[in-house]
């Protein structure tokens, strides 16, 4: 892929490499024999700035523009095709450092969304690198590449690829402290906290079902937590059933003290009351 990416470099390490590509209506072909007899262990993001770019693929093809993507295997046979020219930021990315997240396929993914969500938020990154190109050390490239790198992941897994076991673990934990500071929210919902997270709603229920837990069943289970810690809290002794219902994102006063009877085995009065087992 080294004629793809002729142009200025805009950085470069001993693993990622960092290129402006300037296109001149030039089409960049590799066949799957080209493939077979010069392999390439690493991949390309492929970042439109400007103009349109047409990859085509034996799966089908692909208009990458500004505010899109694509992460283009160096295995897959390619053609990248262009009416006018184009300009484009291209990321050269160790192979290892993407089939270790997103096992068992190596991604050739060309829809990538960067015009919102974590794909905005990678796409900034990347032109930040581009931009302080010549402030940046070696140490602190690759560092800015290596976390590039695990957001594009997370941005190719979208709905359908869940990502490597580490990486459930580490959207586990991000879920169960953003549940503990939002439970009070009435409006906390699996989709709502995949929006602010920048996480599909599937890798969030990937990382929780791994857990033994739904997004919905942890929601409940902090607000009840927090319910009951209130109640033993002599500061809200004169805060009503209802009040601490609502101020805890349940429905009503009835709809709390159904839920916590289930999970504690007394009601909310009864704690206030008598109090009960941790």
């Amino acid at each position: 892929m080294d004629d793809f990416l002729s142009g200025p470099v805009r950085q470069s390490s001993a693993a990622y490499r960092l290129v402006l590509y300037r296109s001149d209506r030039t089409d960049y072909v590799r066949t799957a024999g080209e493939a077979r007899r010069d392999p390439d262990d690493a991949y390309r993001f492929l970042m439109p700035l400007h103009g349109e770019l047409l990859v085509l693929r034996d799966s089908g093809q692909a208009r990458l523009r500004p505010g899109t993507g694509g992460l283009l295997s160096p295995a897959a046979p390619l053609r990248v095709v262009q009416d006018r020219p184009a300009r484009a930021l291209v990321m050269t990315i160790p192979a290892h450092e993407v089939d270790d997240r997103l096992r068992p396929a190596s991604p050739l993914t060309t829809d990538l969304d960067l015009s919102a969500g974590l794909g905005r938020v990678v796409a900034d990154m990347v032109r930040a690198v581009g931009d302080e190109r010549e402030t940046l050390t070696e140490p602190q490239f690759d560092a800015a590449c290596d976390r590039i790198t695990e957001l594009l992941c997370i941005v190719v897994a979208g709905e359908d690829r869940p990502p490597a076991p580490g990486h459930l673990a580490e959207v586990e934990a991000v879920v169960r402290r953003y549940v503990r500071e939002h439970a009070t929210d009435p409006g906390l919902t699996g989709a709502a906290m995949a929006q602010d997270l920048g996480w599909s709603l599937r890798q969030i229920q990937l990382a929780l079902q791994r857990a033994g837990t739904t997004p919905r069943e942890l929601i409940r289970e902090e607000r009840l937590r927090l319910v009951r810690d209130r109640l033993r809290n002599p500061l809200y002794r004169h805060v009503t059933i209802t009040d601490l219902a609502h101020a805890t994102g349940f429905s009503s006063a009835s709809a709390l003290s159904h839920a916590f009877r289930q999970r504690f085995g007394v009601t909310p009065r009864e704690l206030r009351r008598n109090g009960v087992p941790h």
